[in-house]
């Protein structure tokens, strides 16, 4: 398996993680009514909550796009190197949001979709 199939499978669990950190990171964690606890969130807890929403969001045209490059020819390590700058920007931008930090997180997020966009470009 080349490495840009690793990080779908690693972007695939990147909502687990910041969910994880949501309801882990603190008290009053009820999983009889996961959805209702999350709902009640505040401050860093409910920005990790609102980072894995948005994970869910990313990963489809992420997974397309790295599928569609490799099904259509882009070289191996463009599509490795653009896999990785993925998940990595996705990760600062969890940070950013944790931390509030909503220039470095939207920056962040920019990085991560011209990512999957570079995919789909070099395929073309």
């Amino acid at each position: 398996m080349t490495i840009a199939y690793w990080c779908v499978m690693v972007a695939a669990f990147l909502p687990i993680l910041f969910t994880g950190f949501a309801k882990f990171s603190g008290p009053g964690f009820n999983n009889r009514r996961p959805r209702d606890f999350q709902a009640q969130l505040e401050g860093f807890r409910q920005r990790a909550h609102w980072a894995h929403l948005n994970s869910f969001e990313a990963f489809p045209p992420f997974a397309a796009a790295t599928i569609i490059a490799h099904q259509l020819g882009v070289a191996q390590d463009r599509i490795d190197a653009l896999a990785v700058a993925f998940i990595v920007a996705r990760l600062i931008y969890f940070v950013c949001y944790v931390a509030n930090q909503a220039n470095l997180r939207s920056l962040a997020w920019v990085v991560a979709t011209g990512c999957w966009v570079a995919m789909m470009v070099l395929a073309a």
